[in-house]
């Protein structure tokens, strides 16, 4: 009966150190995304500012079309690699959170 008491003290033990490994590496990932978001929204703006100033000194209605129009596109690919940057970034958190529990699932599955 000691030596099962024991077992569940280390399983708990061990379940709590993968846990505490598991929740910061989620809380790096979620920092990760948190600065590229941040870099990504100060560029924008920074585009958007550039856009006005562009489409101010335009003189004539088709070339601020033209101005809008370049700038839609590249906007959207910028989204489009924002997204998946972000993506890339929380699929490598979530493979680094699962990872300290690979070992006690590993367990359990070839117990049975």
């Amino acid at each position: 009966m000691i030596k099962s008491f024991e077992d569940v003290q280390k399983f708990s033990k061990e379940g709590f150190e993968a846990y505490t490994a598991s929740a910061a590496a989620m809380t790096k990932g979620i920092q990760s995304i948190a600065a590229e978001t941040a870099d990504f929204s100060r560029k924008s703006f920074e585009k958007n500012s550039k856009l006005l100033e562009e489409v101010a000194a335009v003189k004539s209605i088709d070339k601020a079309f033209e101005v809008q129009s370049g700038f839609a596109k590249e906007a959207y690919e910028a989204y489009v690699g924002q997204v998946t940057k972000i993506g890339e970034i929380y699929a490598a958190a979530a493979k680094e959170a699962f990872k300290p529990f690979e070992a006690t699932f590993a367990q359990f599955t070839a117990a049975k």
